[in-house]
């Protein structure tokens, strides 16, 4: 699924609420960092990432994408060092679920 601008900026407007749950640090993005990824977007859908500075082989946009490669998540915002990632939960309730605007017909972005 590929979110559109519209569907982004939703998200992106609830992320500001959201605290930092993810750190890539100097140990880069090993299977535990992952795994604690993917466990987080099963039980949130939307999560908040950042790359310390001590990092010198990632920078926040080459993690993010990275990681959502890795769980099958959308890359929704990167500034700075930060980042927010995105995946519909299938183990929460379809009431409890970050519910998205629509795509226009016919449109993709």
């Amino acid at each position: 699924m590929e979110l559109t601008s519209k569907q982004r900026a939703q998200l992106r407007g609830l992320a500001n609420s959201i605290d930092t749950i993810l750190q890539v640090g100097k140990d880069g993005l090993g299977e535990n960092l992952i795994k604690q990824a993917d466990d987080a977007l099963e039980a949130r859908e939307l999560i908040k990432g950042r790359v310390l500075d001590n990092n010198a082989d990632y920078d926040a946009r080459l993690a993010a994408a990275e990681l959502a490669k890795a769980t099958r998540s959308e890359v929704v915002q990167v500034i700075g060092t930060k980042f927010v990632l995105y995946r519909e939960s299938h183990s929460k309730p379809r009431d409890k679920r970050i519910q998205l605007a629509k795509p226009a017909r016919g449109k993709t972005t």
